[in-house]
């Protein structure tokens, strides 16, 4: 099918943005900031369209792995008493690049994400300088620096701030920033519409705009090659559910077998498992992992994963039916479900799957009010809900029989 590459990152790049602010108190759009002004600048350069788009892709995605290698690391201590940040977040640098292997880029960029933390003068985590540094990484270097250690998001807002940016630009030129990107931003904050385009109104239409369309020839297979990758970043939120997507769509793939599905609708469930719980890394971790009961408060903020994940996802072209079952995966036939409180009349065969095969995950899975359940008890548990007309009783008693 034909593919939209660009739709897809902005709507992952949503989901990033979430992990970001809920950890490091970042502001929202901070990957869409970096992807413009990255693009911007590029633009300004005569790159040619395929490198905009890869360069943006490359932005809106440079944070991947910090985002990686933070959360496990926080699951041992708080980020503020570690003695080696500096060392996570250089590592931070090389998970990122791993996990942007499996995605298609138009001209091959390579070490872009490994290097985007390097200083001009040679001073960063790899001790590159200079041209060592590919120009990618330079100018997300700088776009970078400049919304996290300048606060560029609010010289949009406020023209008052804006010459602040622009002495740090000059100062840090030949040390933190190369001449050649300095001056190419220095040269973009003279327009009054650079800075109107990065504020939080006028950001993602602006970035729309700038970044190259490509659209391209993927099969469900080679779409879910990617998927998988964010799978990881998603289940990295929570030490308790590390294994959870990749458990889910190893579960899928095999009733999927039993089933006889074709193979794009394999596919197409298998996207679904690596991202149904895209929703909550708009959820705190201080939810997530909580011990005891939760408040109506925070289990109506759990409630919202579902939705936040079709708003991340509902503008992919060829995500309708894996969009569906995204959104449909928390709801129960007798309408007590959510977001929606559908009945079972509402829920195809395949959202019951992906509902049943999800619960019969977390059961075995440990949680931090509980511990993990062998498959017997997990089955007694889905029997249950399933006499309760909660989910489906002919999917559970598959179940029971398939995974014994």
């Amino acid at each position: 099918m034909q593919f939209n590459l660009a739709n897809f990152l902005r709507g992952i790049s949503k989901a990033l943005d979430f992990i970001e602010e809920d950890l490091f108190g970042v502001p929202t759009n901070h990957s869409k900031r970096i992807a413009l002004i990255a693009v911007r600048v590029g633009r300004e350069m005569k790159m040619i369209p395929e490198e905009l788009f890869d360069l943006t892709a490359l932005a809106l995605l440079h944070d991947n792995g910090a985002s990686l290698k933070i959360l496990q690391d926080s699951q041992k201590a708080s980020i503020l008493e570690k003695q080696n940040l500096a060392e996570s977040m250089q590592q931070h640098c090389v998970i990122g690049e791993r996990n942007v292997a499996s995605f298609c880029f138009m001209t091959s960029p390579l070490n872009i994400i490994l290097y985007h933390h390097e200083n001009h003068d040679g001073t960063g985590f790899f001790g590159k300088r200079g041209d060592e540094i590919p120009l990618m990484s330079r100018i997300i270097h700088l776009a970078d620096k400049l919304d996290l250690e300048c606060g560029i998001k609010n010289a949009a807002d406020n023209a008052s701030e804006r010459g602040r940016v622009t002495a740090y630009v000059k100062r840090h030129t030949g040390t933190y920033f190369s001449p050649e990107t300095a001056d190419v931003f220095l040269l973009l904050a003279e327009q009054e519409s650079f800075w109107n385009e990065l504020t939080d109104a006028t950001i993602s239409q602006a970035l729309l705009r700038y970044t190259p369309d490509f659209s391209m020839e993927f099969s469900y297979g080679e779409i879910r090659e990617m998927t998988r990758t964010f799978s990881k970043i998603i289940d990295a939120k929570s030490a308790f559910t590390e294994l959870h997507s990749s458990g889910l769509a190893e579960k899928v793939e095999k009733m999927a077998a039993y089933y006889g599905f074709d193979e794009d609708t394999v596919q197409q469930m298998l996207i679904a498992a690596d991202l149904h719980d895209l929703g909550k890394m708009a959820v705190s971790n201080a939810i997530l992992d909580k011990p005891g009961a939760l408040t109506a408060a925070e289990f109506d903020k759990i409630k919202t994963h579902p939705g936040v994940a079709r708003v991340c996802l509902e503008e992919i072209k060829g995500f309708e039916s894996i969009v569906q079952w995204i959104y449909q995966h928390h709801e129960k036939l007798d309408g007590s479900g959510y977001p929606q409180g559908l009945t079972g009349e509402g829920l195809d065969f395949n959202s019951r799957l992906l509902t049943c095969l999800d619960i019969y995950q977390a059961l075995t899975e440990e949680r931090p009010y509980r511990k993990a359940m062998d498959h017997e008890s997990a089955v007694i548990a889905q029997r249950t809900m399933a006499r309760k007309n909660l989910i489906d009783p002919r999917i559970v008693e598959d179940i029971a029989r398939i995974f014994q």
